[in-house]
């Protein structure tokens, strides 16, 4: 019998005091609320929240998932901090093109380019 991961977060901290988020698997209905309670931890933490979303392992975004991502941004940018998504599958830059998230949230090639974005606003 094998099993597989449907979804997973992996949290790390930067050198800079960014937070990385990895979010690997569906980010849906269904898994969404974890990732709202991680944003949610990660604003709170920091006087100036920063946060990357590395969406590598996302194969499916849906609308309740892209919620929590503005809700995140919403949350970061109150408290003067910021948020920046990195390395999204092709599948969900096309979702982020066809609801023109990628004309007001940039998606970075790689962690360390959306870490650099954030630390030299």
């Amino acid at each position: 019998m094998s099993s597989r991961v449907l979804f997973d977060l992996v949290v790390n901290e930067t050198v800079e005091g960014v937070v990385v988020i990895s979010v690997i698997g569906e980010l849906d209905m269904s898994s969404a609320p974890r990732l709202r309670e991680e944003l949610i931890r990660s604003s709170a933490a920091a006087a100036k929240p920063l946060v990357v979303l590395d969406l590598a392992g996302v194969d499916l975004l849906d609308p309740t998932g892209l919620g929590v991502i503005f809700d995140g941004v919403k949350r970061t940018r109150t408290r003067g901090g910021d948020l920046a998504l990195a390395r999204a599958e092709p599948q969900v830059l096309r979702d982020f093109e066809l609801t023109r998230v990628s004309e007001i949230l940039p998606v970075f090639t790689s962690v360390d380019d959306a870490v650099a974005s954030l630390v030299h606003q």
